[in-house]
């Protein structure tokens, strides 16, 4: 543990009693004395406050926002210029292979693009956007902020009582606020399903204001292992699982963060890496398709775990990429990739655990229904 990276938080996250497990090349807390299954429906229920400052904060700025935001498009297939001031979008980092090298979270703050990476990822993205952007576009790497995330149906109670002007706030909004006398840039999102507030503050404000947030009514810490749970539940990817760098867009079920303006057709279709890729399998469809999965009986299908065709003998027509335990659902969830013509919800097929088939069968997704502020 010694060689771990560690948050602004890292000390806070020990005198709460947390667990610190590596992950991503840092030291975090994967769970408190509250427990995995009691942080999960704490967070489904009240509000739930997680760390997520290992994660990497980029400004990107140049001469005007034009400039900025057509030069980001040479990277993601997603409608940047079209950003409204004030508006956050899901987006992805593609290869020539037409596969995802990492997904993001990229805002407009005024003439500039702020943008949130994956941790594991973060040194490749910010080589990648510092290789394949023009030079008139500065890219600044924010490791003076710290980012926290309050998710669930009491967040936005507590950041409304802080600061009122949150209440104007819909899903996907960024603004600026005042949190407990500290100024924050704040957006109406998460990696939960839930409601709730993402939360970019100062490195060295990030723990008084995180023991304010704790003080308030309905507000718990919670650590990585709920956090995947949530994020399973609401059917939403893991880098690196349920997709990453010989995973497409179509197949992984992302095609609709990928705006019309840029699809095959689109008035600036193509320009990214991979767009020719891109737009056959958009145009003949995938051989593949993530799917929701719900295994019989109580035993959960994990990452990895082979599906086939029957319970005995027959192909194997995918393999699970997320599964675990899911508090809400009462029963075991999983995430993975089948062929096409087994993707219909209601297809049987059988996960192969420790040389033994089970049965699980194709659903929809997300299992968990999203509480976004619309």
């Amino acid at each position: 543990m010694d060689d771990l990276a560690t948050t602004p938080l890292y000390d806070l996250h020990v005198a709460l009693g947390a667990k610190m497990v590596p992950f991503a090349g840092y030291s975090m807390p994967v769970q408190y004395p509250l427990g995995v299954l009691k942080e999960h429906l704490h967070t489904r229920a009240r509000a739930g406050l997680f760390d997520v400052s290992h994660m990497g904060q980029v400004l990107l700025s140049g001469p005007s926002w034009d400039a900025v935001a057509l030069a980001f498009e040479r990277l993601v297939p997603m409608d940047v210029l079209g950003l409204g001031d004030g508006r956050q979008r899901y987006g992805l980092f593609t290869n020539d292979a037409g596969g995802i090298e990492d997904d993001l979270m990229f805002a407009r703050r005024g003439e500039d693009l702020f943008v949130v990476v994956n941790a594991a990822c973060k040194a490749a993205d910010i080589a990648r956007m510092r290789a394949g952007l023009p030079g008139e576009i500065a890219v600044t790497e924010l490791a003076d902020r710290a980012l926290i995330a309050l998710q669930g149906p009491g967040a936005a109670a507590v950041i409304e009582d802080l600061d009122a002007r949150a209440a104007e706030m819909r899903f996907m909004d960024v603004a600026d606020l005042s949190l407990c006398g500290h100024a924050v840039w704040a957006s109406r999102s998460g990696y939960t399903g839930e409601d709730g507030f993402e939360i970019s503050v100062a490195a060295d404000e990030a723990e008084t204001l995180v023991r304010s947030l704790l003080e308030q009514r309905d507000v718990a810490p919670i650590g990585l292992g709920a956090r995947d749970s949530l994020r399973l539940e609401a059917g939403l990817c893991l880098y690196g699982q349920d997709m990453d760098a010989e995973t497409g867009p179509v197949e992984a079920g992302l095609a609709w963060a990928i705006q019309k303006v840029r699809r095959p057709g689109g008035a600036r279709a193509g320009g990214y890496p991979g767009a020719e890729v891109i737009a056959e399998v958009f145009e003949r469809g995938a051989a593949r398709r993530r799917v929701g999965l719900r295994p019989e009986g109580r035993a959960p299908m994990r990452d990895g775990v082979p599906l086939f065709e029957a319970e005995e003998g027959g192909a194997q027509l995918g393999v699970v990429t997320s599964g675990g335990y899911g508090p809400s659902v009462g029963g075991p969830v999983a995430m993975g990739y089948v062929a096409v013509d087994q993707a219909a919800p209601g297809c049987r097929l059988w996960g192969e655990v420790r040389g033994k088939r089970l049965p699980v069968a194709v659903v929809p997704l997300p299992f968990v229904p999203a509480g976004f502020k619309r």
